[in-house]
């Protein structure tokens, strides 16, 4: 059974850092591509960033580039992302999700993964940074 378990979410404010965690589990790791969405309010699901878990290559959307970073352990079958410099705007409820079919990342037209491609999905974690 597939299982994404992510943490490291809570409160926070503005300027500081945060890492998520996305522990995988259920399935072949290498050869995937794991990714990291969030859902602001009131907003659609976008791709923040993903990395293709054989290679090593990382996407990171627009949006975040420069303050957020995707890495993995693979020896834990975890996947990292590194949110610095947070702002209020971050605020959301961030997921990590998995495409499991072999091969490399889908990218969506904001350089970060398309949501479309992933068909496993963790519950979420929420990240919220006050001003």
């Amino acid at each position: 059974q597939v299982q994404l378990v992510e943490s490291g979410g809570g409160s926070a404010q503005a300027g500081v850092s945060l890492r998520l965690s996305c522990a995988a589990s259920g399935f072949v790791y290498s050869g995937k591509c794991m990714g990291w969405f969030r859902q602001r309010p009131g907003k659609e699901r976008e791709g923040v960033a993903a990395i293709a878990t054989r290679s090593g290559i990382t996407f990171v959307a627009d949006s975040v580039k420069g303050r957020f970073t995707i890495s993995q352990d693979n020896a834990k079958n975890t996947v990292y992302l590194q949110m610095n410099s947070l702002k209020p705007e971050d605020t959301a409820m961030y997921y990590c999700a998995a495409d499991l079919r072999d091969g490399g990342c889908s990218l969506g037209r904001n350089g970060g993964p398309s949501e479309f491609a992933f068909n496993s999905w963790g519950q979420g974690t929420l990240v919220t940074v006050s001003s």
